[in-house]
């Protein structure tokens, strides 16, 4: 990867890190499910109206809609409001990243440098000495959740792979279409129809910052980089970059809502990056031909699946 797109990768990492902080104190006004059904109504208008038609198939954007968007936030908010703190849950996360290359392995013939897999392995062991260390800082719902989220996120990299879509963004703005209503029905069936009205006639001001951030900053600016990246490279090249996640959301954390970082945590971040630091690094004799291939065509380029 080119050092400019490393530094995009990172900087998206930061944004994601940040974004479990603004989530939790979003989720002092909102419920999870209204919360995320706000967020994809937020990142589709207007936009929607401004960006062309995605180049990808009708199934890729419903699906990736709904993984993304239904499955992967749905969970993750609810987790989050069960009782995982942020820095926890920043962490937690990052096992997309294993799930990730293991996928994109078997179903799309992404074959990972040996350098990856042990790099992958590394910031793991990381993510699992974070995760005993925990603290009492999470409810047992509340973890299996955000393990769900995160294979929900790992499916979808999958489907913006497998997609070939040469607008990331287009396949982002029309796909946010989809979650609303799957993820308000889920709302008025368990919190009831008139708590979902009264939360969103009733938005704070601190609700509506927390949709602009999570819905702009998070979804627009986010994971429009990160599908640009993955379209580009592949999803063994990109999606461990999501191991400095947790190292940002401990940090905003500790910096912002008081959640204590001790020194297990910030050895395990450092595990983290030094594992990262081996999946990134560029490896002649590993890489796979196919790889090499996609980031030669240019940044709208998606290599077609092999499954």
């Amino acid at each position: 990867m080119k050092a400019s797109h490393r530094l995009l990768a990172v900087l998206v990492a930061a944004i994601w890190g940040v974004n479990f902080v603004v989530i939790e104190v979003g989720l002092r006004d909102l419920p999870p499910l209204v919360l995320t059904a706000l967020r994809f109504v937020a990142a589709a208008v207007p936009l929607v109206f401004l960006v062309p038609r995605p180049s990808a198939r009708l199934r890729y954007v419903l699906g990736y809609g709904l993984v993304l968007g239904v499955l992967k936030f749905g969970a993750l908010f609810t987790a989050l409001a069960a009782g995982m703190s942020a820095g926890l849950a920043s962490l937690v996360l990052q096992a997309q990243a294993l799930m990730s290359v293991l996928l994109a392995a078997a179903v799309l013939g992404e074959r990972p440098a040996r350098a990856q897999v042990v790099g992958v392995l590394v910031g793991s062991v990381g993510i699992g000495v974070l995760a005993m260390d925990s603290g009492g800082h999470a409810t047992v719902i509340g973890f299996a959740l955000t393990l769900f989220a995160a294979a929900s996120w790992a499916v979808a990299n999958l489907v913006m792979r497998a997609s070939g879509e040469t607008r990331p963004l287009s396949l982002l703005v029309w796909s946010s279409l989809v979650p609303p209503l799957p993820l308000l029905g889920l709302a008025g069936a368990l919190d009831g129809p008139q708590s979902v009205l009264a939360a969103i006639t009733g938005l704070s001001w601190r609700a509506l910052l927390a949709v602009a951030y999570v819905a702009y900053l998070s979804t627009l600016v986010g994971f429009g980089i990160w599908n640009r990246l993955i379209a580009r490279y592949s999803v063994t090249r990109v999606a461990p970059f999501s191991l400095l996640v947790p190292v940002f959301g401990l940090s905003a954390a500790w910096l912002l809502l008081d959640e204590r970082v001790g020194p297990t945590e910030l050895a395990a971040a450092a595990i983290v990056l030094a594992g990262l630091t081996l999946v990134v690094r560029r490896s002649t004799v590993d890489r796979d031909p196919a790889t090499a291939a996609s980031e030669s065509r240019g940044p709208g380029y998606a290599a077609a699946p092999t499954a």
